[in-house]
């Protein structure tokens, strides 16, 4: 498959950062987001950066994975401290896919304890990792808990087993409880992840998923739209017409059943994709993403931001221990972004959040834009008489639309 990164521009060996990453860090969220790139195997729908043990071949070992991630959390101690960026604990540690529980427990917690070693971790620091259900054990997830993780995202995807299949998701849906039994056991709070609109998803389909999902009371759900992305095996069978196109008309009513279904168990949407029962239960770790907070994105094919620059890894885990071995950076490219740049991406993302966009921060074309949205039903008038654009229930099924309306042409 091709890579899919941006061209960006040449990112230092060192890893030294620019003088607009500096200002200001002192005052921005520090989290820190490790890749791991292995999956037992590749779902049909999904283009992240990961791998099966067959398309690593033997170039690159899961095995001594852990050890070079470690080496690029050191690796970034010493660039953050060339560049001048203020030394911070980290409020958030994030482990994602891929599958970070194919990797052993035990591999995990160290690279854990590495950062805790380079940066430490904030007083009631968030960690997470993701996991299938079928990739954790009771001891496996004891053991992570003891380590200092805090919760656990398992990617349950659906309850029914024809949606499953079609997404080529290997675990049982019995499973799933019983894995949330485990985490519970641990001490780990539990987020859910549902994707909807599958090919061939009837609405009881996902009435019994949500419903298969609430019965676990997490503290935390996500609830995504299945995009059918160029390149995956499931966009290669709809062109073939083994199965149907995903619909926009399908996805608005299942949205609309999970925010009825969801609110009636007493969660809230604090994010358009996301639920939680309290605000204690929202993932402080993405919250920093929308709000354009600092994190240092380690593994292959990663992001990271720091003061509006961004920059991203190599994508092959070989060619990303390679670079790590020879101490130099293993970023393939970045970018400084400009101020219109940075509003573009601050409207995107924090509009999408419950807490709304303040009017005051939109640029006069924004602000005009508010009385149409309150007219068409998108944001909710209460909170912009407030100085808030706050999407509505409508709004929130055109966020898109919606962010279009409030930048400049």
């Amino acid at each position: 498959m091709p890579s899919t990164l941006p061209l960006g521009e040449p990112a230092p060996a060192d890893g030294r950062l620019p003088p607009s990453a500096v200002a200001g860090s002192r005052d921005r969220a520090f989290g820190l987001y490790v890749h791991i790139p292995f999956c037992a195997v590749r779902c049909g729908y999904c283009d992240f950066n990961t791998y099966t043990a067959a398309e690593l071949g033997g170039g690159a070992s899961q095995a001594s994975y852990a050890l070079t991630v470690e080496r690029e959390l050191e690796f970034a101690a010493g660039a953050l401290a060339q560049s001048g960026i203020a030394q911070r604990a980290l409020s958030t540690v994030f482990f994602g896919g891929g599958t970070p529980t194919l990797l052993p427990s035990q591999d995990l917690a160290r690279v854990l304890q590495t950062a805790k070693n380079v940066w430490g971790l904030a007083p009631g620091a968030e960690v997470t990792t993701e996991a299938n259900p079928d990739s954790v054990t009771p001891e496996s997830l004891a053991e992570l808990a003891r380590a200092g993780f805090t919760r656990v995202s398992f990617g349950m995807q659906s309850a029914v087993p024809h949606v499953l299949a079609v997404l080529d998701r290997t675990h049982a849906p019995e499973r799933v409880p019983l894995a949330v039994e485990w985490a519970r056991a641990a001490g780990l709070k539990v987020s859910l992840d549902l994707i909807y609109g599958t090919p061939g998803e009837e609405l009881s389909d996902w009435e019994s998923s949500l419903e298969a999902a609430l019965a676990l009371e997490p503290d935390h759900l996500s609830a995504y739209a299945l995009i059918i992305e160029d390149g995956t095996a499931l966009a290669r069978r709809i062109r073939r017409g083994e199965v149907p196109m995903v619909d926009d008309d399908d996805h608005a009513d299942k949205y609309e059943i999970a925010e009825n279904m969801l609110r009636g168990a007493g969660m809230s949407w604090y994010e358009v994709s996301n639920w939680a029962r309290t605000g204690e239960d929202q993932c402080r770790h993405n919250i920093a993403y929308w709000k354009g907070h600092d994190w240092w994105g380690a593994g292959p094919g990663a992001h990271s931001h720091m003061g509006g620059t961004r920059w991203w890894n190599v994508k092959h885990p070989a060619a990303y221990a390679q670079r790590l071995d020879t101490g130099a950076s293993p970023a393939a490219g970045r970018e400084v972004l400009d101020e219109t740049a940075r509003y573009v991406e601050d409207v995107l993302l924090r509009s999408r959040l419950a807490e709304g966009y303040p009017v005051a921060d939109l640029q006069p074309e924004g602000r005009h834009a508010v009385a149409g949205l309150i007219a068409d039903g998108l944001i909710e008038p209460a909170d912009a008489f407030k100085g808030v654009v706050r999407l509505s229930g409508r709004g929130r099924l055109l966020a898109d639309a919606v962010v279009r309306r409030l930048l400049p042409n």
